[in-house]
C-alpha cells in the first residue's frame, strides 16, 4: 500500500474516532462538558461545549497530519519517511489518547465541574504516544540495506588534477525522530489549547516549556550529515545541518567503511574514548576517519563506502604524503 494512501486512512481513522466518540456517547456527557483540569486533577477548571470540543480536536490533529504530511516529501527519502511515520502515528495516538481520557472522566457526570481526572491518565496517553511514534519510525525505516563487509576496504576512486567532487550523506535516528515528533505535537497541542482559552490555567500551560525542551534537544540529534569535497570534511547536527563540526583533510590519514553497533562503542549518542570517538544514531553502516596523530572517528551513516572511496582519493590528490 502506498504511503499516501496509509496517510489518508490514518487522517480518516483518528478523525473519525475523535468525531465518532463524543457523538455517541454525547447523551451521557454533560454540556458544557470539563477539558481541563489543575494540577491536582481534583477540580477541573476549564470546559467546553461537546461540539467546540470535537471541532477543536479534529482541527488540531488536521493541522498535525498535514505538517507531517510535509515533513515526509523532504529529498531525504528515508529520513522524512521516518519523521513523517513517527510525527502522524505518535501525534494521532496522543490526540486520542487526551480524547479518552476527557470522555471517560465526563461520562455520566451531572457537570462538568463534578469531574475527577485520575492521576495515571496523563503519562499514560504520553506514553502510548512515545511507542506508537517509535514503532511507527522504526517500520518507516523499511528493510535495512545490504552493505559491504566489516572492515571493508573502499573500492579505489581517481580523480582527474583539479576536478571537483563532493559527497553528502545523512541519516536520521527514527527514535529521537518520534522523540521529536511527541515534542512537536506536545508545544503544538498545549499552545493551541492555551490560545484558544480551552486551558488557560493549570497543568497543561505549564507543560508547554517541557515539550519545548523535548522538541529542541530532539532536533539537535535526531539527524546527521556528512559533506566532503573541496579540502575539509563537515559534521552537520539536526535537521538544518547546525552546528557543524569541520575536519581539515590535511589532518585525516585515511577512510573506510566499518558495520558497527551500539554495543561495540557504549552506546547510542556522542561517545568518547581516548583516541577513538563514535557518533551513533544507529548500528549499521559507518564511515570511520584515521587521523594522522592516531586517533579515530567513527560515524553512523548511509552510503559510507562511498564516502570513504573519495576521502581517499581527495587525500592522495590535494594532501601532501
Amino acid at each position: 500500500m502506498r504511503a499516501r494512501v496509509v496517510a489518508v486512512v490514518w487522517w480518516l481513522a483518528v478523525a473519525a474516532a475523535l468525531l465518532l466518540g463524543p457523538l455517541a456517547l454525547r447523551d451521557r456527557l454533560p454540556d458544557p462538558m470539563a477539558t481541563h483540569w489543575g494540577t491536582s486533577g481534583a477540580v477541573p477548571d476549564g470546559s467546553n461545549s461537546v461540539t467546540a470540543h470535537m471541532i477543536t480536536t479534529v482541527i488540531l490533529w488536521t493541522g498535525l497530519w498535514l505538517l507531517f504530511l510535509l515533513l515526509g516529501r523532504a529529498r531525504d527519502r528515508r529520513a522524512a519517511r521516518v519523521t513523517s511515520y513517527a510525527g502522524m502515528a505518535a501525534s494521532g495516538v496522543l490526540l486520542l489518547g487526551a480524547d479518552a481520557s476527557t470522555l471517560a472522566v465526563n461520562l455520566d457526570a451531572p457537570a462538568w465541574r463534578a469531574t475527577l481526572l485520575p492521576g495515571w491518565h496523563v503519562p499514560a496517553v504520553i506514553a502510548a504516544a512515545a511507542v506508537a511514534g517509535s514503532l511507527a519510525g522504526y517500520l518507516g525505516r523499511g528493510a535495512p540495506d545490504e552493505r559491504s563487509p566489516r572492515d571493508a576496504a573502499p573500492p579505489a576512486l581517481r580523480l582527474r588534477k583539479g576536478q571537483r567532487a563532493v559527497w553528502v550523506s545523512r541519516v536520521v535516528s527514527p527514535w529521537l525522530a518520534a522523540v521529536s515528533a511527541l515534542g512537536l505535537a506536545g508545544v503544538v497541542v498545549t499552545g493551541a489549547l492555551t490560545v484558544v482559552g480551552v486551558a488557560s490555567g493549570g497543568l497543561v500551560p505549564r507543560l508547554l516549556p517541557g515539550f519545548a525542551i523535548v522538541l529542541v534537544a530532539g532536533l539537535a540529534s535526531m539527524a546527521l550529515t556528512v559533506r566532503a569535497g573541496d579540502d575539509t570534511i563537515t559534521i552537520g547536527f539536526g535537521p538544518l545541518g547546525w552546528p557543524a563540526r569541520r575536519i581539515p583533510l590535511s589532518k585525516v590519514e585515511s577512510a573506510w567503511c566499518e558495520r558497527l553497533s551500539p554495543g561495540e562503542v557504549g552506546g547510542w549518542g556522542f561517545r568518547g574514548l581516548p583516541g577513538r570517538a563514535t557518533i551513533m544514531l544507529r548500528g549499521g553502516e559507518c564511515l570511520v576517519l584515521r587521523y594522522r596523530s592516531g586517533g579515530r572517528l567513527a560515524i553512523s551513516i548511509d552510503d559510507a563506502e562511498r564516502g570513504a572511496s573519495l576521502i581517499n582519493a581527495l587525500i592522495a590528490e590535494r594532501v601532501p604524503s
